[in-house]
């Protein structure tokens, strides 16, 4: 009987023998879904508008259009992920902008000191907000309600009802201006010339990319994680690397790579470093997912909404900035419905209605499709009414879909 026993107990692998991407779709949908729908919605608007949508002229418009609201999403979707809402966001973008405005053209200031002291004010304004929804623990959507009618009454009164402007050429630069050609151009055959540094730019981001990629997913192999297939890793990198290449040589063919892109570019990837990496991104994930557990387990929840909705203001006056020096004015009614479109990027891209989940990516992503579907309703010669129409729409579908995928992922376990 004592040779059974070691033959019964060999029957049944060991747990850590079982494959680990068995039930990760759900998952893998969830957070592949939107780069799916971006694709398509890209191709079917190329194909109505007869390859316009992605001629170098209109890609760079596209950017430099949708700059503002890109930067709101980075922002947004932060707040989203710790279980807040932020609704005063356009109304800090106008504040901010006048902020701007009157120190450079009214007073003279030097722009970087004046770029300095409108983002400080930003922050003041965040910390204003996040007092009172971390410490007074008053629900967001009041507080940024507040806000919203406050800051808008503050712009009417600081601009007394009218427009200031123009702005000094470095602010209009970093708003509309490109980078200039620092190692000259190189012919692309039938394409023409193109800006060489660009394109080296592009394949330095895309080599990056890969090879974080890589690295990831050596590392969750190594600790037993769950990873998806060889085959879908390759392919899903090997898109990026297709649509970056592709961005990169229309940029480079029309006028360069535009400052704002840059500016972005920063943004984005030091947002995600805090979120993926940092102390404080991992806290904000905890405290949407579970404020309780994540008060529980020591996290000092009310200075992580408190230093969100800081962040929240410093790139809503970042965003104030580049919109009143694409204007070349700062205006009253700037900002006007820009809460509205950033979040609409927010859960586009990803985010969960309750928190927790979300993605820097995605957000850029959520608001690169609303962008697109503005480009190429306009290129099509749509009514406003109809472009409103589609936007809702896609909104309304993409967190239908986030519900649909996280109700399929708590049934397959």
């Amino acid at each position: 009987m004592s040779s059974v026993a070691p033959a019964d107990r060999a029957v049944t692998p060991p747990p850590a023998e079982r494959p680990k991407a068995g039930r990760a779709l759900p998952v893998n949908l969830r957070q592949s879904g939107i780069y799916v729908a971006f694709g398509m919605i890209v191709a079917l608007f190329a194909v109505l508008t007869d390859g316009q949508l992605l001629s170098p002229q209109n890609i760079s418009n596209i950017i430099v259009q949708n700059s503002y609201i890109l930067i709101l999403s980075i922002g947004m979707i932060m707040v989203i992920i710790g279980g807040h809402i932020d609704l005063s966001v356009g109304s800090v973008v106008a504040v901010t902008g006048a902020i701007a405005a009157v120190l450079m053209v009214n007073h003279d200031v030097p722009w970087p000191a004046a770029i300095l002291v409108t983002l400080l004010a930003g922050a003041a304004i965040g910390a204003w907000q996040g007092y009172w929804i971390a410490y007074f623990e008053i629900p967001a959507f009041i507080v940024t309600l507040a806000g919203m009618l406050v800051f808008r009454a503050l712009t009417l009164t600081i601009l007394g009802n009218q427009g200031i402007g123009p702005f000094p050429d470095e602010v209009r630069t970093i708003a509309n201006g490109f980078l200039p050609g620092y190692l000259g151009n190189i012919g692309l055959g039938p394409l023409g010339g193109a800006d060489l540094f660009t394109l080296l730019m592009a394949v330095v981001l895309v080599t990056g990319y890969v090879g974080i990629g890589w690295r990831n997913r050596q590392g969750r192999i190594r600790h037993g994680q769950k990873v998806e297939p060889l085959p879908v890793f390759a392919a899903k990198n090997a898109l990026a690397v297709v649509v970056v290449v592709f961005m990169a040589v229309q940029l480079a063919r029309f006028k360069n790579m535009p400052w704002v892109l840059v500016l972005l570019g920063v943004l984005v990837l030091g947002s995600t470093l805090v979120m993926n990496r940092a102390v404080f991104g991992r806290h904000v994930y905890a405290l949407g997912g579970n404020p309780l557990a994540a008060r529980l387990s020591g996290i000092k929840v009310k200075s992580v909404s408190f230093w969100l909705f800081v962040n929240m203001g410093v790139l809503s006056a970042v965003a104030g900035i580049v919109f009143a020096g694409r204007l070349n004015q700062a205006g009253p009614t700037a900002g006007n419905m820009f809460e509205l479109d950033a979040i609409a990027a927010a859960f586009i891209g990803g985010a969960a209605v309750q928190g927790g989940v979300g993605k820097v990516v995605g957000a850029i992503t959520g608001g690169l499709i609303m962008g697109v579907i503005n480009n190429g309703m306009s290129l099509l010669g749509a009514p406003s009414e109809r472009v409103m129409l589609i936007k809702g729409l896609v909104l309304l579908a993409a967190v239908a879909f986030d519900i649909w995928a996280k109700r399929r992922a708590g049934t397959a376990r």
